[in-house]
């Protein structure tokens, strides 16, 4: 996860990285970095780590505007969002087994929570809720 917010008193934006985990024990992503500030129109790559026995992994980067839903901006396979194709790039390394997001020309605009993601990402859904009531005497 990685927040971009730029201060009105200072030119340079903070990022605060988090990480996501799989539900599977062996499939997982790390984002160790919490916090990096970068200056306006700097470039930024952001470190994803991953874990997985799935010799080719599908890897996702997402954007979270404040107050706003997870957006999908790109995967590892080059399925870019449109408005994303320009600054936002993503190479899966297999050899490091990562896939760092890289952001070109920042600009305050792109404050916003960024998540790596590792397909998939949900594993089980369940449309109805059930409660069993126990009776005891």
């Amino acid at each position: 996860m990685l927040i971009l917010m730029m201060t009105h008193w200072k030119k340079y934006l903070v990022l605060f990285i988090s990480y996501f985990l799989e539900c599977k024990s062996e499939d997982a992503v790390h984002q160790n970095i919490r916090v990096e500030t970068a200056d306006e129109g700097a470039d930024v790559i952001i470190n994803c780590s991953y874990t997985t026995t799935d010799p080719r992994p599908t890897l996702f980067w997402y954007q979270q505007k404040v107050n706003g839903f997870p957006k999908y901006m790109l995967s590892t396979y080059g399925n870019n969002e449109e408005e994303f194709k320009k600054r936002f790039n993503a190479s899966l390394n297999t050899q490091t087994k990562s896939v760092p997001l890289t952001i070109k020309n920042l600009r305050v605009s792109d404050s916003a929570v960024y998540y790596c993601a590792l397909k998939p990402t949900v594993t089980e859904t369940y449309s109805t809720l059930i409660q069993k009531l126990c009776v005891s005497n």
